[in-house]
């Protein structure tokens, strides 16, 4: 027989106050999803160099961003994910983590966590209004890129694979070549 517990869901401020007053460790790699507080994968090699390949794809741009790596962002009132790069517009307000209307792309990058970054945190980032969500897929070698926001999650999604450059809405002269956010052809988690 089943039993239906009531479950008491987290905001993003007790989520926050919590960190701070040391009751999640500052190195916990937790993140609040629909108000639940959910341990994130463990980072692999290949997951690291790809993230650090992304931070150095855009790079040439941190005149007009900054690049956020694996920090906490806050959607909106139960969501407080860590993508693993956040571009942010410079001048977005200090002392408190970035909101959507301080972000201009989101990037997961997703070997173990296709299924989460794809189902559960994209269509979040477009409901709370982010212009822009790219997943890079390492094991299908693409990047699907999620532009259009929406009520329901992102409109427009669009694959992308080797050979392809990507640009962002928000740079639309600067190219990211996606052979160079995959990596060489023989890496592994």
């Amino acid at each position: 027989m089943a039993v239906a517990l009531d479950r008491r869901k987290f905001t993003a401020d007790e989520f926050e106050r919590m960190a701070e007053a040391g009751i999640l460790g500052e190195n916990e790699r937790v993140e609040l999803l629909d108000g639940e507080i959910v341990a994130m994968n463990p980072i692999g090699p290949n997951h690291a160099w790809r993230v650090n390949d992304l931070a150095d794809a855009f790079a040439p741009l941190r005149d007009r961003v900054i690049i956020a790596v694996q920090n906490p962002v806050r959607v909106h009132e139960h969501w407080v994910p860590q993508p693993d790069i956040a571009l942010i517009a410079r001048g977005a307000a200090r002392g408190r983590h970035p909101r959507p209307e301080d972000i201009l792309l989101v990037v997961e990058v997703a070997a173990s966590s296709l299924a989460v970054d794809r189902d559960v945190k994209t269509p979040q980032y477009g409901i709370a209004g982010i212009p822009e969500t790219w997943i890079l897929d390492v094991d299908a070698e693409r990047l699907l890129v999620h532009r259009e926001p929406s009520p329901i999650g992102y409109a427009l999604v669009r694959i992308y694979g080797r050979g392809d450059i990507v640009q962002p809405l928000f740079a639309p002269n600067f190219g990211v070549d996606v052979d160079a956010i995959l990596g060489p052809n023989d890496t592994s988690e």
